[in-house]
C-alpha cells in the first residue's frame, strides 16, 4: 500500500508541476499580449495626435479663407485698405 500511496503523491506532484508550468507559460503569453496592446495603444494615440495637428492646420486655413470671404462680402476695410488711405491722405 505504501507503493500506491507513493505513486499517488508523485502523480499529484507531477500534475501540480505541469499546472505550474502551464500557468507560467500562459502568464508569459499574457504579458507579451499586454505589452503588444500597450505598444499598439501608444502608436494609436501618437497617430491620433499627429492627425489632430494636421487637422488643426487645415481647419485654421479653412477658417482664414472663410473670414476673408466674409470681409470681402461685407466690404469691410482691411489693413491694406487703411494703409492705402493713410498714404493718400499724407500726400
Amino acid at each position: 500500500m505504501d507503493k500506491k500511496f507513493e505513486q499517488l503523491v508523485y502523480a499529484l506532484l507531477g500534475g501540480a508541476l505541469t499546472v505550474k508550468e502551464k500557468i507560467e507559460t500562459n502568464n508569459d503569453e499574457i504579458k507579451a499580449c499586454q505589452e503588444k496592446s500597450e505598444e499598439k495603444a501608444r502608436t494609436f494615440i501618437d497617430e491620433m495626435a499627429q492627425r489632430g495637428e494636421e487637422e488643426k492646420d487645415q481647419f485654421r486655413e479653412r477658417f482664414k479663407n472663410i473670414l476673408k470671404e466674409v470681409i470681402v462680402e461685407l466690404k469691410l476695410a482691411t489693413k491694406d485698405d487703411l494703409e492705402k488711405l493713410r498714404q493718400e491722405r499724407d500726400k
